[in-house]
């Protein structure tokens, strides 16, 4: 079982936080990168094919201005639809390309594939992409995607000649490592037919479609016995082309295919929408099986997925809808933060327990990778904490947030984040000294993950897949997480709250402080500025009445110090020796009537000197 923190209030902290360091004098060395270093396996631009069309296309018959069909206007919504436009992206791309020439390669072949199948991937930092190329993740790229592991009697046998021609096959998915038809042969986990024809294609239900993207590692490094992380040879693609050898950045998939749900499914009665009760796949909770038709002319179905891939992204949309104000629907927009804010709430139950002066405060992560999850780009979840007295006036406040300044207080709480950072091997090599750092792709080293892990969860499985907990304790099937806090003398009310936030403030500021080459992190700042801050999302709050409680405070002057220590030891008699004598009560702290070291260790969490 993990070991509960506490929020001490009015005395002591003791909840260990990880801050991000930043070089202290000038900016880091780039890497001597070229673009082999992030050469990827399948499809390559300048390989032959047919233009992706628009979404505009498809979106004349599976859906146009029709929302009860729910595919072409979901989409239109999503950070899939706006992969390309996303102002935090580009912010991101600049540092990379600073960290790293030509990684933006590998970041462009994800974010933007029409683009990168086009040759306009190149230059890497994204200079060439144009309008029609921030169609984004559309729906002809995806339904054009081949199974690179082609599966005799189940893969179309189309999936067979093109790999068969095809230069280099992906060993895994990961890193945008994906294979596409050359020709405008669409694919579906049906194959219907239809005015266009759809090859018949399980993978289409499959999660490790969604893999391809969703796990993203840096071929700069080559994994070690002991799962520690060294710089390859520059120039060159990674050794063994398999991401279990590279160092990991995001690992959302993995964490995934280490789950419950992953290995048998879980019955989650409906909670992530839809017309599923059980739960396994990717799909199933980002694009859950509704009762919709595919297209204005095809029968209605209940196994219809709808389309939105819905995220954790709240406020990006909001960034998006100023920069493009003539190439998105604002209203879809909108429409999609919203189904966002709903699918985080239903990640979280919260549960809330008073024992003697402590509350015991339980986050359980009801979704099927760690909690959050993603890259490490200042996302994180935190427990906030208010406490009220009789009279329903604040007397203190844990994991306060100002939502004027952006600022959390994170000294007295629990934050739910991965921290990336550079160890000794290397530091000087990248030109950062060793520790936490923003500029992730030089990072070799997680300094931090406490993130609550999914059902079925083990400590050996996570590790495997380099999504291992550090900086906390997780038992093997525990998907939950407890922080104790200790209550105010005066508290007879708690609220307790578990907050997401997409972007934090010193992330979106390194963002714009580091960047040497465009004004893309000062753009970010700005409309980040205009647009609430990356607002945090209330994802679960419980409030409860506090049942008076003992806090060694003898004297009653809302101090526990040197006189209150000689009467509670005054009163020391050992487990099991109750009742407690009336004038003993104040010395009894876990409520258990008797005075012991139980109760000691309370007093002495809450123990002030004058002094």
């Amino acid at each position: 079982m993990r070991t509960a923190k506490l929020c001490v209030l009015c005395c002591c902290v003791v909840v260990v936080q990880f801050a991000r360091g930043r070089a202290p004098v000038g900016p880091p060395t780039a890497a001597s990168t070229t673009l082999e270093d992030f050469y990827r396996a399948g499809t390559q631009w300048g390989d032959p094919y047919e233009q992706f069309l628009s979404s505009a296309n498809c979106g004349m018959c599976h859906g146009g201005d029709d929302e009860r069909i729910h595919i072409n206007k979901p989409w239109s919504g999503s950070m899939h639809a706006q992969s390309g436009r996303d102002p935090m992206w580009y912010a991101c791309l600049a540092i990379s390309e600073q960290d790293t020439p030509f990684i933006g390669d590998m970041c462009i072949r994800c974010h933007v594939p029409r683009a990168w199948l086009s040759g306009r991937g190149f230059p890497t930092d994204g200079s060439r992409i144009n309008r029609s190329d921030r169609d984004s993740i559309n729906c002809h790229f995806c339904h054009r995607m081949v199974d690179p592991f082609y599966q005799e009697g189940v893969s179309p046998l189309e999936d067979k000649q093109i790999l068969d021609q095809l230069g280099d096959r992906p060993v895994d998915f990961d890193s945008a490592n994906y294979v596409t038809d050359p020709y405008d042969r669409r694919r579906g986990p049906r194959g219907e037919p239809n005015p266009h024809s759809m090859l018949l294609s399980p993978f289409h239900e499959d999660p490790a479609l969604c893999e391809t993207c969703h796990d993203v590692s840096s071929p700069l490094y080559d994994r070690q016995p002991d799962d520690t992380y060294i710089l390859n040879e520059m120039g060159k693609p990674h050794p063994t082309g398999n991401k279990y050898d590279m160092f990991p950045l995001e690992r959302a998939s993995s964490e995934w295919k280490e789950s419950e749900f992953a290995r048998h499914g879980v019955d989650m009665g409906g909670r992530f929408g839809g017309n599923k009760r059980v739960v396994s796949t990717c799909q199933d909770c980002h694009m859950p099986d509704t009762t919709s038709r595919s297209a204005s002319f095809g029968p209605m179905r209940d196994d219809m997925a709808a389309h939105g891939a819905v995220g954790g992204n709240t406020f990006t949309g909001k960034m998006i809808a100023n920069l493009y104000p003539d190439e998105v629907d604002v209203d879809q927009l909108n429409k999609a933060m919203a189904r966002a804010e709903d699918l985080l709430k239903r990640t979280v139950t919260l549960q809330v327990e008073q024992s003697g002066d402590t509350a015991r405060v339980r986050v359980i992560n009801e979704g099927g990778h760690k909690l959050p999850t993603g890259m490490p780009d200042g996302r994180r979840a935190w427990i906030n904490v208010v406490f009220t007295n009789d009279d329903g006036e604040v007397i203190a406040e844990c994991g306060a947030y100002d939502f004027e300044t952006a600022e959390l207080t994170q000294d007295d709480t629990v934050v739910y984040e991965i921290v990336l950072g550079v160890d000794g091997l290397v530091a000087g090599k990248v030109g950062l000294p060793p520790g936490p750092t923003y500029h992730v792709v030089l990072a070799n080293a997680i300094h931090k993950d406490n993130r609550i892990p999914p059902r079925g969860f083990t400590n050996e499985g996570f590790r495997r897949v380099q999504s291992p907990v550090v900086g906390a304790g997780y038992s093997d099937g525990q998907y939950w997480d407890d922080a104790l806090f200790v209550l105010p003398i005066d508290a007879a009310r708690m609220t307790v709250r578990v907050y997401y936030q997409t972007a934090s403030k010193e992330y979106i500021e390194f963002l714009r402080d580091e960047n040497r080459t465009n004004d893309a992190g000062r753009i970010l700042y700005e409309q980040w500025s205009r647009t609430g801050k990356s607002r945090p999302v209330e994802m679960a709050a419980e409030t409860i009445p506090l049942a008076p409680f003992s806090h060694g405070d003898f004297n009653g002057d809302h101090r526990v110090d040197l006189e209150d220590y000689g009467r509670w030891a005054a009163c020391l008699k050992g487990p099991g020796a109750g009742p407690v004598e009336p004038q003993c009560r104040p010395a009894d702290l876990d409520a258990d009537d008797d005075v012991d070291l139980a109760d000691f260790g309370r007093f002495m969490v809450r123990f002030t000197d004058p002094q």
